[in-house]
């Protein structure tokens, strides 16, 4: 879903990668059987993005929609948190797309270094590289969305210390 951004097409893709990887079974050498299908996922998503073209890059991922089915005990605190996941997909989106897919892999589906060099087709110091920037562009990227959050706190603190 995070790959392709549409819920329609994420469905298309996972089924066609669920039909190649059947296809290819037999091909399978044993070992990790999550990061083999994994880089399945990930090639008919890359493939699927290439024929659609960089159009369907730009759609956002809504975080509100997909996680359906968690409750929140309040509303204050379902739109804490949900402000909390627009800053964070946002910021998200903002990354390049190899940053973006490294932080994906290891933060979101708890995949190793290795095995997120193996489904990337990267060196492994590429993959710890590219995810130390991710990492660090992710954190700028959140300091630049909040630090309007943090002006507007601020002044509404010293509009109300201000008597009437």
């Amino acid at each position: 879903m995070r790959w392709v951004r549409n819920e329609t097409e994420a469905e298309d893709v996972v089924q066609e990668a669920y039909l190649r990887a059947i296809s290819r079974f037999a091909g399978f050498q044993g070992g990790d059987g999550r990061a083999w299908l994994l880089t399945i996922v990930r090639n008919t998503c890359y493939d699927h993005l290439r024929q659609k073209g960089a159009s369907g890059q730009n759609t956002d991922f809504n975080e509100a929609v997909h996680s359906a089915g968690q409750q929140t005990p309040n509303p204050e605190t379902a739109l804490l948190l949900t402000e909390r996941a627009e800053v964070v997909t946002k910021s998200l989106a903002e990354l390049p797309a190899e940053y973006r897919e490294v932080l994906v892999l290891r933060e979101l589906e708890q995949m190793s270094y290795r095995e997120i060099a193996k489904i990337a087709g990267i060196p492994l110091g590429t993959a710890m590289s590219r995810l130390s920037r991710a990492r660090q562009q992710l954190r700028q990227t959140l300091v630049d969305f909040m630090e309007p959050m943090r002006v507007d706190l601020k002044d509404s603190g010293n509009a109300s210390a201000i008597p009437a």
